[in-house]
């Protein structure tokens, strides 16, 4: 950019940045003029510079939300969330604790009713209270909240798009960020309550083989119910400019669906409108692929049909979202 400058014209030190790229015509120039009535020759040129590879672009986005919660330098969680999902990561954890406990003193009840079998495999990741209707939901209305929402509000968006980051990594990248966390909770715990069975009884290869792929169809259920809280919260979040009404109505949602179907099924004793629910969906279909005792009267098909349809709707509801975002602060 060069301004002109004359006697008439005296430099004032105060100037007005405009710059713009282009990468399809080499000296380029455009003139406008100020307000104040000076005239700015605004040259274009192309960028000649290297790029840093695609991932490494997309992992500065994850690690940016991820090593918040332990790391400085990166997004900083509030305080309360980083306690609250320490809370919730520990609550995780009590069946654990209570095999462990059963090993140590050898009271053969405790084990059967917290130890490792196909029931407990799916209620650790879908019991209903308190990890699939209060852990689960909260944690994950904590980490959605602002996650799209606060790039709208504060402009951040201008950050991430006037730099070589396509909307589609934007969102992949934030959806990963929300999803490798409600993981590590979800199915991490469970891993940790599997291999604490093993080791706590000194379980053989037989009965690891025997019961290895019930903890598989467990760690499932786990990822369909990270990948439909995230989708469903990030939706929310796209279209929110705060952090409060995502979280909010995130959890009305999940609570509210389950609340009213449950209030149905007891006046008129039929389970359809479980339908609308995304925790008796997830709960449904993985009663059905795990193979335990079904607490629905309808077909598990029409849940899987209905999950599926919810997620769809929550994915296109961001990606619309998204791609209506400027360069700009809105």
């Amino acid at each position: 950019m060069v301004e002109s400058v004359d006697a008439d014209n005296p430099v004032t030190g105060q100037s007005q940045m405009q710059v713009a790229w282009s990468s399809e015509e080499e000296g380029a120039s455009a003139t406008i003029s100020k307000p104040t009535g000076m005239v700015i020759e605004q040259k274009y040129t192309s960028w000649k510079g290297e790029l840093n590879p695609r991932w490494m672009r997309n992992w500065s986005i994850l690690r940016h939300h991820l090593f918040g919660f332990v790391k400085k330098g990166h997004r900083p969680w509030p305080l309360v969330i980083r306690i609250i999902v320490l809370i919730i990561l520990l609550g995780s954890m009590v069946d654990v604790a209570l095999t462990v406990l059963s090993s140590l003193i050898g009271v053969a009840e405790l084990h059967s009713l917290f130890g490792v079998s196909r029931d407990n495999l799916y209620g650790h990741v879908m019991g209903f209270f308190p990890r699939n209707i209060l852990f689960y939901p909260v944690v994950a209305a904590l980490l959605v909240g602002g996650m799209v929402s606060e790039d709208r509000q504060h402009g951040t968006s201008a950050l991430y798009f006037s730099r070589p980051i396509t909307r589609f990594d934007y969102v992949l990248m934030k959806f990963l960020s929300v999803f490798l966390l409600l993981f590590i909770i979800v199915d991490g715990t469970l891993a940790l309550y599997y291999l604490a069975e093993i080791v706590a009884m000194g379980h053989g290869w037989s009965w690891i083989i025997d019961t290895f792929d019930q903890f598989l169809i467990a760690a499932l259920g786990g990822v369909l119910l990270c990948f439909t809280y995230t989708c469903i919260g990030l939706a929310l979040s796209s279209i929110s400019r705060g952090r409060f009404f995502p979280g909010i109505a995130f959890l009305a949602i999940i609570i509210g669906t389950k609340t009213v179907a449950a209030i149905v099924e007891r006046l008129f004793d039929r389970s359809i409108l479980y339908l609308i629910s995304p925790h008796d969906c997830l709960a449904h279909v993985t009663q059905a692929l795990i193979d335990t005792t079904q607490t629905y009267d309808h077909p598990w098909t029409w849940s899987l049909f209905s999950l599926l349809t919810m997620n769809a709707i929550a994915a296109w509801i961001l990606t619309t979202r998204v791609a209506s975002m400027e360069v700009t602060r809105e």
